[in-house]
């Protein structure tokens, strides 16, 4: 089994029974600052896409000592700046949320993206007024690199932060 513990979580590969995870990641308050709710069809579409990473990985993460799911992460390739680059997301379920996870998966999947030896540079867009999630990109050691208007989900615009960090590769 792949995994990648950093101090209190680690990081299992999408698995066919993780739909249900999708599904609790689901809520007006998980997705406030991604567009809103994703229909049935939308969350099926999307549990395969995640299964058929080709290029990236997405995880289910897990506290390392009790194996509790707590949340998701991944990292996939996207073109940005005129270069093709890692893109990383991330969702911590509500009862997990304030504990530093999110933090500590995202020092984990960085680890992950540069171990590939693919591309330079990991990349998380979040709206600029996702303040947690702009904490755990400064948390995670990613620099802001600036802000753009950014996609996501495909129809809904939305102002987003541009976080960086370097992955040692050329």
């Amino acid at each position: 089994m792949e995994s990648s513990d950093s101090s209190q979580v680690r990081l299992e590969p999408w698995a066919d029974g993780d739909l249900w995870l999708l599904r609790r990641t689901n809520s007006p308050e998980m997705t406030e600052h991604l567009g809103g709710p994703e229909t049935e069809e939308q969350l099926a579409s999307r549990h395969l896409r995640y299964l058929g990473l080709e290029a990236g990985r997405m995880y289910r993460v897990t506290l390392a000592d009790t194996g509790e799911t707590v949340g998701s992460i991944g990292f996939w390739e996207r073109t940005w700046g005129g270069t093709t680059v890692w893109e990383t997301g991330w969702g911590v379920l509500p009862e997990f949320q304030g504990r530093g996870l999110a933090s500590r998966a995202a020092q984990a999947v960085v680890l992950a993206a540069g171990g590939t030896g693919a591309h330079r540079y990991l990349y998380a867009f979040p709206s600029v007024s996702h303040h947690a999630s702009n904490a755990v990109c400064r948390k995670a050691g990613f620099e802001m690199t600036g802000t753009a208007d950014f996609e996501y989900p495909k129809g809904h615009w939305i102002k987003s932060n541009v976080w960086r960090t370097d992955l040692g590769r050329p």
